[in-house]
């Protein structure tokens, strides 16, 4: 644990969770982009939770060294990979349990604030069916990896949080 705790102290552990974020949202501008895959509803809002990760990478990213910095970013991470995790698995009951009185939206809902489908539609606009299973890698579809990404998340970050308690201690 004292590792996990000293790791989570250091900017490379944080800039290592960023470039995680930044990977899979490249993975997911290559599907819709190249693959010619629209995304949906669900799918707009669930790479919406991955930047959340990505925020709080970067929120931790600033002084991991100070404790409110650190915790803040845990606590970003967190609540974002939950939301994320929760998003995800009501994806999958579309595709998986499809029923005419659950479905997605026709079309995303940003606050007025912040209306990102207007101010960047190539990235936040949705087009696609949610229930449809339009990619499959390993018998999962897109959002079985994302429930699978976003618990892997939560797990890593259980495990970090548990060090901050422990890790003060000398293995």
């Amino acid at each position: 644990m004292h590792f996990l705790y000293t790791f989570s102290k250091s900017r490379l552990s944080w800039l290592l969770l960023f470039a995680f974020v930044v990977f899979f949202e490249g993975c997911a501008l290559f599907f819709q982009h190249a693959m010619k895959l629209d995304p949906c509803v669900m799918c707009i809002y669930e790479r919406v939770a991955m930047m959340g990760v990505g925020f709080a990478a970067l929120l931790g990213m600033i002084a991991p060294q100070n404790a409110v910095i650190r915790w803040s970013g845990l606590a970003a991470w967190g609540y974002t990979a939950y939301k994320g995790l929760e998003l995800a698995q009501e994806h999958v009951g579309y595709q998986f349990n499809p029923s005419p009185f659950a479905t997605c939206d026709l079309f995303v809902t940003f606050p007025d604030w912040a209306p990102l489908n207007k101010w960047v539609p190539w990235m936040f606009e949705a087009s696609g069916d949610c229930s449809k299973v339009v990619w499959e890698f390993l018998g999962q579809s897109m959002p079985q990896w994302l429930v699978i990404i976003f618990a892997a998340n939560l797990a890593a970050l259980a495990l970090i949080v548990i060090a901050q308690f422990l890790g003060t201690k000398k293995d």
